[in-house]
């Protein structure tokens, strides 16, 4: 049975206009970026049109990863002090049911079991962080507790943990950084959407399910919350379950719902370093200031005529459809570009 509906789907549409900008104390003699600007485009999220603007101006190199994302390659060796990169868009998503897998007849459970080919294939998804022994058996039994009280049941396992991690763990901006572990966020119990989804992927992962790590956009303008910027949105991280029979699935364990249409995707990889929209290495020792907005505008709202509100929020909803939505959710944070002077890892 198919899980996707033969129903007619709406679509949505979306302007992105994603912005970095670097300066530096001196001269930077020469650098290399990788981008992953360019939105995913596949049968569900459709790139209608797509525009890089580079300053300093210079040659680029597109091409697809080995995950599958498009990646640009950005060198330049004529000396700058400023940088700019410029990524505008427009794409389509399909609206459909992010729940509809749940109604399968047959349904998953654990523990779950990969033939040789397929775990050969997935392995790179199954490997979790490398920690501690003591620390990994933490994360396990933690996972085991989601499993047991839902009766080895997949799905409704996967339900619980994204929807406890929106209402038992604080998002806190700032209170992490890149060093953080996935344990240091099952200990402190905080963090931002980098921090969980990092947690959520080692926890599946040490249950033996494929997880992968998304980068990409959320749409902050459905509701109005205190915390919401009138046109500011955000990159934001998520995570993708390869369920058995069914394929890979979104989970949202920051805002506790399954990606639909306020979702954009970007890129997909092992851990957020195969991910990040802009990372490079600099051939010069400088210092370093660097700024980075989104704006996302619902076109399907204003070709509607649809007046837009005058705040901007993600549309919390629970995880299960028997379970009422959650009344708030956290802003996504903005993941900051990152780069390195030769001799660290970017």
């Amino acid at each position: 049975m198919s899980v996707l509906s033969h129903q007619p789907a709406s679509v949505r549409r979306f302007r992105i206009k994603h912005g970095t900008s670097y300066q530096y104390t001196q001269p930077i003699e020469r650098s290399i970026h990788r981008l992953h600007l360019r939105p995913t485009h596949d049968w569900k999220q459709r790139v209608v049109d797509y525009k890089l603007t580079l300053s300093p101006d210079t040659r680029a190199i597109e091409h697809e990863d080995a995950f599958g994302n498009w990646s640009t390659r950005y060198e330049t060796d004529r000396p700058y002090r400023e940088m700019t990169i410029t990524a505008e868009s427009t794409v389509e998503l399909l609206d459909t049911d992010p729940f509809a897998f749940a109604n399968l007849p047959q349904r998953p459970t654990f523990p779950v079991s990969w033939m040789p080919w397929d775990h050969k294939m997935l392995s790179p998804y199954l490997t979790s962080a490398e920690l501690p022994e003591t620390q990994l058996t933490e994360i396990h039994d933690y996972a085991m507790s989601f499993v047991e009280r839902n009766k080895n049941d997949l799905v409704e396992a996967l339900f619980d943990i994204n929807l406890t991690f929106f209402r038992e763990f604080a998002y806190v901006p700032g209170s992490t950084n890149l060093a953080t572990t996935p344990y240091d966020v099952l200990v402190n119990k905080r963090g931002v959407c980098q921090d969980f989804t990092n947690l959520f992927i080692t926890m599946t992962r040490l249950l033996r399910l494929p997880s992968r790590y998304v980068c990409g956009y959320v749409y902050t303008g459905n509701h109005r919350e205190e915390w919401a910027q009138n046109t500011a949105d955000a990159t934001h991280a998520w995570v993708q379950l390869y369920i058995p029979n069914v394929g890979w699935k979104d989970f949202d364990p920051t805002n506790g719902i399954l990606p639909s249409t306020e979702h954009v995707r970007l890129a997909v990889g092992r851990h957020f370093r195969d991910t990040a929209p802009v990372t490079g290495t600099l051939y010069t020792m400088a210092g370093e200031s660097m700024n980075a907005t989104v704006e996302m505008t619902d076109l399907t709202k204003r070709e509607k005529k649809i007046p837009e509100p005058s705040h901007e929020t993600t549309a919390a909803r629970s995880a299960t459809p028997s379970v009422p939505a959650a009344t708030a959710s956290p802003p996504p944070e903005k993941i900051s570009s990152t780069t390195a002077a030769v001799g660290t890892s970017a």
